[in-house]
């Protein structure tokens, strides 16, 4: 449909908890859907990479993420149910920060329950990357954002600075 303007850090809507999706709202959230599809693709092709986005980002307070790795997958009130016990660090990003890499720490899997796009729930068992993707994007829900999960004071680097970051 569009790509809209994303939020970016600073704008207190991003720090602000989304609320549940209700299922007489499905239908008026379609569109919604069909522009963060439009705008992570948009995202990726201008900076290169990108696979998740959340409604917040684009100031849509709704339990929404729209996530595109192999092929786009709609997660709608997602929540984290399972995590492993062993964290791993990253060097997490973010659409609202292109160019802010934060050190965070993050669970190397977990299982997300969510309801899909025709109301049915579903689950995900993800791990690696997906797992710590997922976790941010949930985070996005519920107005939490990489800044304020930094390990230290110095789990800050600018994107152009990579190369440097063990």
């Amino acid at each position: 449909m569009a790509v809209r303007d994303l939020l970016y850090l600073g704008n207190p809507k991003l720090y602000e908890e989304s609320s549940k999706v209700k299922h007489e709202e499905l239908e008026d959230l379609k569109s919604v859907i069909e522009d963060l599809a439009d705008t992570l693709m948009e995202f990726r092709d201008e900076y290169g990479w990108g696979r998740a986005i959340a409604a917040p980002q684009i100031g849509v307070m709704k339990r929404i993420v729209y996530m595109h790795v192999n092929e786009p997958v709609v997660l709608i009130n997602p929540v984290i149910k399972l995590r492993s016990r062993r964290k791993t660090l990253v060097w997490d990003n973010c659409m609202s920060c292109p160019d802010l890499l934060v050190q965070v720490k993050r669970y190397r899997r977990c299982k997300v329950e969510y309801r899909d796009v025709n109301w049915q729930k579903r689950s995900l068992y993800l791990e690696g990357k997906l797992a710590t993707l997922m976790q941010h994007e949930v985070e996005h829900l519920q107005g939490i954002l990489i800044t304020q999960k930094a390990i230290t004071e110095k789990s800050f680097a600018l994107r152009s600075e990579r190369a440097y970051l063990k």
